[in-house]
């Protein structure tokens, strides 16, 4: 089986486990999507790491988007100089974005906004430093997270913006992130419905500029969907690990699993009872327990119970009898984005073997700056 590795005795437990060539071959499915490598800005929030970062950047990859500073800092390390910060800086991660882009004067940095206020303070600190920050405007067109809605009044946001001195109007930040459906005609169906909703602010910016104005949309789920908008630049995030979540739930995405958790069993307690080293602690679980994760070499199990260091799995007695102390079993994230989060390193394998070990950097919210 291609997960199953011949030296796990290198491998901890729980730890992450990186496969290669998988990685690398969901990269070339997304450059296949997309058409062309420069219309991609996929996400860093997935891996948090600069080999995979590297990886990209050797496919022909050239922009990225991350969602902190710590990650835009890994990403300006990796290589890379062409970095949205799509979050909209508020508090002290205002000065730090100054001091990302002093640190890195060969990089271009771009974060969002949604609002005048947050406007102004990005620019008055422009005006202190003589400096001109970068913005894409983000919109909200149904997730309800961030973002301006789609009224009149977006429309004077961008005439408000592109009024400041300091500030460099850079285009429009759309993400869709709450439309799921897992038939793609249905998915396409609300996500062009969605993206219609911004289309005055197109306009208006074209009619403004005489020039359409750079757009990206989008994230995972909606990737093949806005693929089909040859103006539109695109920004899958996990898709290059592909989990169990997204994995089972939209077709028309032939990625692979590249990402897992190796486990250990550590107790039998009872009949029909089997814990492994897999807690909250290891895995993300944000989400039900029935969806927290998948052990692929394990039949008939069913998750009963997590705590910090343990799952506690009930299992059929002909399961339990066969079930040995220390099992290494492999488990598939249902949500790998918080997964990797939780792992300061993760083990790469390579033709079932243990190569390297590749340091999760950018899981903590600062490296340097």
């Amino acid at each position: 089986m291609w997960f199953q590795l011949k030296n796990p005795e290198r491998v901890i437990s729980p730890s992450l486990l990186f496969y290669k060539e998988r990685i690398e071959n969901n990269i070339r499915g997304m450059v296949s999507i997309a058409g062309d490598a420069d219309r991609l800005i996929p996400h860093v929030k997935t891996h948090k790491c600069s080999e995979i970062v590297k990886l990209q950047l050797a496919q022909g990859i050239s922009k990225f988007k991350c969602a902190t500073i710590a990650e835009a800092e890994m990403l300006a390390d990796a290589g890379a100089k062409w970095i949205l910060l799509a979050y909209q800086m508020v508090g002290p991660n205002i000065d730090r974005l100054l001091a990302l882009r002093n640190k890195f004067p060969d990089a271009t940095f771009s974060s969002l906004i949604d609002n005048e206020k947050s406007a102004d303070d990005l620019n008055e600190l422009g005006i202190a430093n003589n400096v001109i920050f970068n913005v894409f405007i983000d919109v909200n067109n149904g997730m309800n997270r961030s973002g301006h809605i789609t009224d009149v009044s977006l429309l004077s946001l961008y005439r408000y913006i592109t009024g400041l001195s300091n500030i460099a109007f850079a285009g429009v930040h759309v993400y869709d992130g709450h439309l799921r459906e897992p038939e793609f005609s249905d998915r396409k169906l609300a996500v062009d419905e969605a993206f219609d909703k911004v289309l005055p602010l197109f306009d208006l910016i074209k009619n403004h500029t005489g020039n359409s104005p750079m757009i990206i949309a989008g994230g995972s789920p909606s990737f093949t969907v806005h693929a089909l908008r040859p103006d539109v630049f695109l920004s899958p995030g996990t898709n290059v690990l592909w989990d169990w979540g997204y994995g089972d739930r939209f077709d028309g995405q032939p990625f692979q699993h590249a990402a897992l958790v190796l486990t250990r069993v550590v107790s039998k307690p009872t009949a029909g009872i089997v814990t492994i080293d897999l807690g909250h602690k290891a895995i993300a679980p944000e989400s039900p327990i029935e969806n927290r994760f998948k052990l692929l070499n394990l039949p008939s199990y069913t998750l009963i119970g997590q705590s910090e260091e343990h799952g506690v799995l009930q299992v059929t007695q002909d399961v339990w009898d066969a079930t040995q102390i220390g099992d290494v079993l492999y488990a598939l994230p249902f949500h790998v984005c918080p997964t990797v989060a939780l792992h300061e390193f993760a083990s790469v394998i390579e033709d079932g073997e243990v190569t390297d070990e590749w340091k999760i950097v950018a899981r903590r919210r600062r490296i340097t700056i």
